[in-house]
């Protein structure tokens, strides 16, 4: 069973990102072989798997497609963060905890009864795409280009990559729940 299983703190930094490569298997590994039904059961008023991967597809693809878009421009600068993107900042990013209590940002909520399959696909090219992207990233670009998140602020592909290995184990913990209790 896969868990965020690397040090936290800034000096667990580089042993961090190796763990982006293993997100599909803490997540979509989970769910291999089981019938749709598992994929859409959930206690009411919670999301269900299908749209726990949908979501996580949804924040993958679009970090991932926003940093190829934005490559080619030139140097940025980071903007400065709030109290509250600097305390979520710290948590995530650096000490590897996604607090609860969290709603998902609206553009990334997923729909009423995703496609399992559709959802999958769009998980793995999501990711995919976010591996690609690296090799032109790191380090050329490693600390003047960003995309800003909706609620920590601007991170650069190094921190983004950080954030979905953290917010994919969060949504992993409740997919085990989920699967473990049938609902």
């Amino acid at each position: 069973m896969w868990k965020l299983s690397y040090p936290v703190g800034p000096r667990s930094w580089g042993r961090a990102l190796g763990a982006f490569a293993d997100v599909p298997a803490a997540v979509l590994g989970l769910l291999e072989g089981r019938p749709d039904a598992d994929w859409h059961r959930a206690p009411p008023g919670r999301w269900s798997p299908a749209q726990i991967v949908e979501h996580l597809a949804i924040s993958l693809d679009w970090s991932g497609r926003t940093f190829a878009e934005r490559r080619a421009r030139g140097a940025m600068t980071r903007r400065p963060r709030g109290v509250v993107a600097r305390s979520g900042y710290f948590l995530i990013i650096r000490w590897g905890w996604f607090p609860p209590g969290f709603n998902a940002p609206e553009p990334t909520r997923p729909g009423p009864r995703p496609d399992p399959a559709a959802v999958a696909r769009r998980f793995r090219e999501g990711h995919a795409r976010f591996l690609a992207l690296e090799p032109a990233l790191v380090p050329a670009r490693r600390s003047d280009l960003f995309v800003k998140h909706p609620v920590i602020g601007d991170l650069t592909f190094e921190e983004w990559q950080r954030f979905h290995v953290v917010h994919c184990a969060h949504h992993a913990k409740q997919l085990r729940a989920r699967l473990a209790h049938g609902s």
